[in-house]
Order: C-alpha cells, then sequence, then structure tokens
C-alpha cells in the first residue's frame, strides 16, 4: 500500500466511552473495521457522521444488505482500496452471500453466479463509479428490480462508499493494526496479520 502511513490512528484510550463503544462495536463485527474508524476520530463529528450514516444505509435500510455489500466491494476493486477490498461484511455472510459472487464483480454482467436483480445493482454502481452515461433502457432494467426508494438508497450508499474509499486508498493503513486480534469481516485468509501478508505476496492477489 506505500511506505509509510499518511494520517495516524486515534488511539482507544484517548477516546471518550461512546466513541470507544464504537470502535469495540468495529472490533467485534467489523466492515468498518477499527483502523479507518481510528482515523475518523481526529474529528468527532466526521467519525459519528460516518458511523451513522453507515449504520443507517448499509446495515440497516430498505434494499437488501447483500446488495449493497456487492456494491462496496465492486467498488473498492475499481478503486483500488485494499483496505476496504479485503473485508467482508458478516451479516451479508450470514445471507449467503459466497466469495464466488464477490470473485465475479468485475465481470458481473457474464457472472453464473450472480442474479438478475444483483447484476442490475452492480450496473448502477459502476454508473456511478465511472460516470458512465445511462439511456432509458438502463433505468427500465433497474426500475424492473429497485422500487425507487430502493434506488435512491442504494445510489446514496455507493456515493457514500465511493468517496470513502477513494480517500482510504491514499492512507497506507492496514488491518490488525488497531485492537488487533479478531478476524472480524476478514475475506478469507487476510484474517491475521501473516495471513494477510502471505496472501498480499501471493502471485494470484486481486490487487495486483
Amino acid at each position: 500500500m506505500g511506505t509509510s502511513q499518511r494520517i495516524s490512528y486515534v488511539a482507544p484510550e484517548a477516546m471518550d466511552a461512546q466513541m470507544r463503544a464504537e470502535l469495540e462495536r468495529c472490533q467485534r463485527e467489523g466492515t468498518p473495521r477499527p483502523e479507518s474508524s481510528a482515523v475518523r476520530a481526529h474529528v468527532p463529528a466526521c467519525f459519528w457522521a460516518f458511523a451513522q450514516s453507515w449504520e443507517a444505509i448499509f446495515r440497516n435500510g430498505v434494499c437488501d444488505h447483500a446488495i449493497k455489500e456487492l456494491c462496496r466491494v465492486y467498488v473498492s476493486r475499481s478503486v483500488k482500496c485494499e483496505y476496504c477490498g479485503n473485508q467482508r461484511s458478516e451479516q451479508a455472510r450470514t445471507q449467503g452471500l459466497s466469495e464466488g459472487q464477490y470473485d465475479d464483480l468485475l465481470n458481473f454482467e457474464k457472472s453464473g453466479r450472480l442474479s438478475d436483480r444483483e447484476k442490475a445493482a452492480l450496473a448502477y454502481a459502476e454508473a456511478i463509479t465511472w460516470r458512465l452515461d445511462t439511456d432509458d433502457a438502463f433505468w427500465q432494467r433497474l426500475n424492473a428490480h429497485f422500487a425507487e426508494p430502493e434506488l435512491v438508497e442504494l445510489g446514496c450508499f455507493i456515493a457514500l462508499t465511493m468517496g470513502q474509499q477513494s480517500w482510504l486508498r491514499l492512507l497506507n493503513i492496514e488491518h490488525h493494526e488497531v485492537l488487533p486480534g479478531t478476524a472480524a469481516s476478514m475475506a478469507p485468509g487476510f484474517g491475521t496479520a501473516e495471513q494477510l501478508a502471505a496472501s498480499k505476496a501471493s502471485d494470484d492477489y486481486w490487487a495486483r
């Protein structure tokens, strides 16, 4: 990711009780993991603006969480945010999202493991991420699978995660550096610092 971290972590012991509790939730449940939250903690308003938005429109909301998770990792792979791309939502895992579906993200239209609804959502993420022009057929496709409130939430979520990931990729932060010791929300093969280093050194690492 680079040679040095660009913005320091706020130490957990320097946080107030409410912020520390949220950081411990990140340690326990992940997505986000504690490191990115510890950077945002330099400005409590930024910390809570992200945490509350993430809770409201990613972990909860009107659109399927698993679909939002696919869009999150699509953005990770598009903007090459390794920190974000090496995480997985535990909530989406319990809803049946498989690692094979993640593997198909950058060639989603040809996937046999993604549903038509998932592909439509990913086309939406693609259009937002890459600033693609859209036509009536594009919106007819979205409207066939999603109600307007779902499209609003999905669009706002994609914009939120794209902005955050485009920033975090610059910071050279890494997993297992703040409140280490859990594998919560880590992708397979990234659950410990040692596994992470080995996976990133492999020839088939996704960000090469």
